[in-house]
């Protein structure tokens, strides 16, 4: 993974953060701005978007773009794969199945390459859509 380089705190840049962090459902930047304007009402949507992109480019966080028209930001910015239902967009962390690094290398060798980390998503159902599909 990159090195995080160093972000100024902000008042603003906590409270996105802190939002982000305290929810594993892979938010886009309106839930973001829905949920920060809760304590700080006179954020506007702009400054949400400024923040989530140097966040991003510090590497506090990720932002996900898994085939929808809207980015997902992940609070968790540790190299990790994730799940998307194909019929209601949730995206979710995989658990139990660890980055595979040896992957990295093998790509790196094979193709004369650099690998500094790689990104996988799985798509299918999640188990709400599959329990719904069986009724």
């Amino acid at each position: 993974m990159e090195r995080k380089r160093f972000v100024r705190k902000t008042k603003q840049r906590d409270l996105i953060l802190k939002v982000l962090k305290s929810t594993d459902t892979h938010p886009t930047a309106d839930w973001i701005y829905e949920q920060v304007k809760k304590e700080m009402p006179n954020i506007s949507l702009g400054t949400v978007y400024r923040n989530l992109s140097i966040l991003k480019e510090a590497g506090e966080i990720l932002e996900l773009n898994c085939g929808s028209k809207f980015s997902r930001f992940d609070g968790n910015p540790e190299n990790h794969y994730h799940f998307v239902c194909t019929q209601c967009g949730k995206v979710s962390d995989v658990k139990g199945c660890p980055v595979n690094k040896e992957l990295d290398s093998e790509v790196s060798k094979k193709n004369n390459v650099q690998v500094f980390f790689h990104r996988t998503e799985f798509y299918g159902l999640c188990s709400e859509c599959k329990e719904k599909l069986k009724q």
